[in-house]
């Protein structure tokens, strides 16, 4: 022992997870506490270590009286901190999550516990235990809206008797959906247990919170988001974790909250990409939902307007029941949906509708929602003018006559209100272009962005007010009125009473994408937009410019998005795509990949796809201090979904081979991404 210092007494072994980012090094150390600091250093406080020469901070897993270790012992060196941030079941969530994405637990406690704060955490002491702030169980929550649903008044039920059942929700159109999952909080906290509801960015977490707050008192929930300053998050996460506050709403990271007692988590929308941690391990605030609720005996809900491929597996398996209300129900709630091709002979009988580019039957629903009073509301892929222009006979992309690049036109139009094409590589305007393929010269929108489209529905709509949602200017809520609101996906504000008319353009730029998940995320924005419109009964009606054959099409109009994502579950089942099976995705340089096969003990049943170069829109950045290699390619692994644990442990231990061999060459590893192309 060192000279002056004197082990504690009682368990005088602390073991210790130092934060370190080598894979090989992502296991507890044992060390002595000094006596001094044995009152301090408790399981789950944050410690500084000396490892390899040099101070690294870490935490105290537990204390014990022996050890295996048969050399010289370390020290302790300082308590950071008393307070035991890592509580013995996020601990047990971070063991989790580290091996269900072949990660290292010191990235996903970067994740999952924040930087300290100190003069936050002196502000105020920690609260004496329980999770009910006074007289919150004597609030009455009404339930009856949870009628809607079959089985919605079971559900309910069993969270007020404090059970753990696991429920995939389909919200209603017209829902007042934080509304219900206010309610649902106050049944769990009333039963004395706390509420993690997980969403996918700020003005969705706004809202939550009000609702939370107007049902339970604005000291019953906190709203915890990357976006809060480091004094106010740290604050707003000792809330949760000394149980000052029962309802923790939050983004992505938010499904770590150490909250005293978790007795229900929810994930809203899962199948929005915020969800989805783009740090190491690309965690995805699903499935980490999914692993707490089994390491805490917790209750969990999925929801949404849509619904996933991998919820649906939940159901489908038994794991999860179903939330959903009767057809019935769904019909007197969801708007008139419509659905046609964009036709240029529909356009060209109704002069308005081609001044605004719409086909006649959108224009005609926005011009009669607009004379009732009534707002509409416009969806667009995205933001901006019109990104590219195709011929208009032939459908052949214009290029400049210069250099060959892409035509498109500028925001200011000319004297005579018409634009002048232009290159977007060489800024040549081209006044007399004619296609190359066919000599036409008639022009026609790849896509148009919402600044077009905002510009072409004023002029089209005279002495109607045009506001627009996205990019840098997102608007959160319009008060009802004759109002066209054009808004990119995803940037849809709410209005007061629901939109008279929904607008949702350019689905075939939504539906070619080439993605595995396009169709699901198509159905996903539109119902989230559609969502936003009056009943029918009401006058209220949605117009998608799409196909009516295509499926996913097919299945907004019936509001059906449980029988899409059953389809969209057997698709990939057929091809081997996740949920159905296991997949990781490898990245990095050609020799990297090979050395990280090579020290990898595949499952038997892994098959290897690729590898193929990866374009440089797709690349993550590397984490680590490594250079990133020149040339990425990506090598894909896929495993029937029994051996997915296998692969993942597979790859986590020969990332640890290659991190003991100190090997230069960076890979990244994820678990089932999000994105495949």
């Amino acid at each position: 022992m060192s000279a002056g210092k004197v082990a504690a007494e009682v368990d005088p072994i602390a073991r210790v997870l130092p934060l370190l980012p080598l894979a090989h090094l992502d296991r507890e150390f044992d060390y002595l506490v000094p006596r001094d600091l044995d009152e301090q250093a408790r399981p789950g406080v944050r410690v500084r270590i000396r490892f390899a020469g040099r101070l690294v901070d870490g935490f105290v897993v537990s204390r014990r009286a022996t050890s295996e270790h048969q050399g010289r012992f370390g020290w302790l060196e300082r308590v950071i901190s008393a307070e035991r941030v890592l509580t013995p079941e996020i601990s047990r969530v971070v063991d989790l999550v580290a091996s269900r994405y072949a990660g290292t637990r010191a990235d996903v406690l970067r994740l999952a516990v924040p930087p300290r704060h100190a003069r936050a955490e002196s502000e105020t002491a920690a609260a004496p235990g329980g999770s009910v702030p006074a007289g919150a169980d004597a609030i009455p929550i009404e339930t009856e809206a949870w009628t809607r649903y079959v089985h919605g008044e079971a559900f309910v039920t069993a969270l007020s008797e404090g059970r753990s059942p696991h429920a995939v929700w389909q919200a209603l159109p017209g829902e007042d959906w934080t509304a219900r999952l206010a309610e649902l909080a106050g049944v769990v906290v009333a039963s004395g247990a706390s509420t993690v509801i997980v969403v996918p960015d700020q003005r969705t977490l706004d809202r939550t919170v009000a609702s939370v707050a107007a049902l339970l008192g604005s000291d019953a929930v906190v709203g915890l988001a990357a976006g809060l300053g480091p004094a106010t998050r740290y604050r707003r996460w000792l809330a949760a974790l000394r149980g000052t506050a029962p309802v923790v709403v939050g983004t992505r990271s938010a499904v770590f909250a150490p909250t005293p007692q978790t007795g229900l988590i929810v994930v809203w929308d899962d199948g929005d990409d915020n969800h989805s941690e783009p740090r190491a391990p690309y965690p995805h605030a699903r499935e980490v939902a999914l692993l707490r609720a089994y390491a805490s005996g917790c209750a969990v809900v999925l929801a949404g307007h849509a619904r996933t491929a991998e919820a649906q597996a939940l159901v489908d398996s038994g794991w999860a029941h179903d939330l959903v209300a009767a057809r019935d129900t769904v019909r007197a709630a969801a708007p008139k949906i419509t659905a046609l091709a964009d036709s240029d002979h529909a356009l060209a009988r109704d002069p308005g509708a081609r001044a605004a580019r719409l086909p006649a039957i959108a224009f005609a629903a926005a011009r009669e929602a607009l004379g009732a009073g009534k707002g509409v509301l416009v969806q667009v892929p995205r933001r901006g003018y019109v990104p590219s222009l195709a011929c208009g006979k032939c459908r052949a992309a214009a290029r400049c006559r210069r250099c060959n690049g892409p035509l498109a036109l500028p925001s200011a139009a000319g004297p005579d209100g018409a634009a002048t094409p232009a290159c977007r590589w060489c800024g040549v305007a081209d006044a007399a272009h004619r296609c190359h393929a066919c000599g036409a010269r008639a022009l026609r929108a790849v896509v148009v962005g919402a600044g077009r489209t905002a510009e072409e529905l004023g002029r089209a709509f005279p002495g109607i007010t045009v506001r627009m949602s996205g990019g840098d200017d997102v608007v959160d809520e319009v008060e009802q009125g004759p109002i066209l609101v054009v808004s990119t996906v995803g940037a849809e504000p709410v209005m007061t009473g629901g939109y008279g008319a929904a607008l949702l353009l350019d689905g075939w730029a939504l539906l070619g994408r080439p993605d595995l998940r396009a169709a699901e995320e198509t159905l996903r924005r539109w119902m989230t937009a559609s969502a936003l419109v009056a009943p029918f009964a009401e006058g209220g009606q949605v117009v998608v410019v799409a196909d009516s054959g295509i499926p996913t099409v097919q299945a907004l109009i019936r509001w059906d998005p449980v029988g899409h994502a059953r389809a969209q579950y057997a698709e990939r089942a057929e091809v081997g795509f996740p949920p159905a099976s296991h997949m990781a995705a490898i990245d990095g340089s050609a020799r990297a990949i090979a050395d990280l096969l090579d020290a990898a003990e595949l499952p038997g049943s892994a098959e290897l796809l690729g590898p193929v170069e990866l374009p440089a829109g797709e690349r993550l950045p590397f984490s680590g201090d490594s250079p990133e290699p020149t040339e990425v390619e990506r090598m894909l692994i896929r495993v029937p979904r029994g051996d997915g644990s296998a692969l993942a442990k597979a790859l986590r231990d020969a990332q640890a081979v290659r991190s003991a061999r100190k090997d230069s060459q960076p890979t990244r590893v994820q678990i089932d991404p999000t994105r495949l192309g």
